[in-house]
């Protein structure tokens, strides 16, 4: 049975439906089949416009296998030419998700808010300007304007995650201001570098970096600097 089949029709296969499967010309008279890059010695026939080949051909260049039962005939392929190519080891395993964009940019807003609150407290100091509570005021209204905006746009846990950071900053530029506008108000002297030696000035510091690292790569990371 396989035989007549094989040899009284020479069992045509028409190859378009296999997309692995490149028909590469040769001769005028013959074409032979690349299969997977690699040449092979089946032959390929030119009927009507379309490309055939000998099925039993086909099967042993894809190191195939043939089944006939009755009228139908099937092509079993090995695993490895059907199955999708294998992931890379250099493409990056699944990741938590990064900060949203809409959180970037306002949380981006919220920090330069911050920073300039800071510039200015600081620039104050270092100066021997007045440092007045209604001056700052502005800086610090900025500041919590941005930060709830920031808030509202928090859409996901790393985005959550990263509002508690950007809010401790607020905290301690608050409690800094604070600090410098009460020394003030009771005459304390306030020497032009005393930011130098202040532990809230450092984190503020410290935690602004690590803030800007954060915005930088897109995703949520916590080194400590901001608790």
């Amino acid at each position: 049975m396989r035989q007549k089949l094989s040899y009284a029709i020479m069992t045509l296969l028409w190859v378009a439906f296999m997309s692995n499967l490149l028909v590469s010309p040769a001769a005028d008279e013959n074409r032979y089949l690349t299969v997977n890059g690699q040449p092979s010695q089946v032959v390929v026939l030119q009927i009507n416009g379309r490309s055939y080949a000998d099925l039993e051909a086909l099967a042993r260049a894809v190191h195939g296998s043939l089944a006939f039962n009755g009228n139908q005939i099937a092509l079993t392929l090995p695993s490895s030419a059907v199955s999708p190519p294998s992931t890379s080891s250099s493409v990056a395993s699944p990741t938590a998700p990064g900060l949203s964009r809409d959180f970037l940019k306002a949380g981006i807003e919220a920090m330069s808010n911050v920073r300039e609150w800071h510039s200015a407290l600081a620039n104050a100091i270092r100066n021997q300007y007045p440092i007045g509570e209604n001056w700052l005021a502005a800086f610090r209204d900025q500041a919590v304007t941005s930060l709830r905006l920031t808030s509202v746009a928090a859409s996901s846990d790393s985005d959550r995650s990263a509002l508690l950071l950007l809010t401790n900053e607020f905290t301690n530029m608050k409690q800094l201001s604070d600090k410098y506008v009460a020394k003030r108000q009771s005459a304390s002297y306030i020497a032009p570098d005393s930011l130098q030696d202040d532990d809230l000035e450092k984190k503020i510091v410290t935690c602004g970096h690590a803030l800007a690292a954060m915005v930088a790569s897109s995703r949520f990371q916590d080194d400590g600097s901001c608790q």
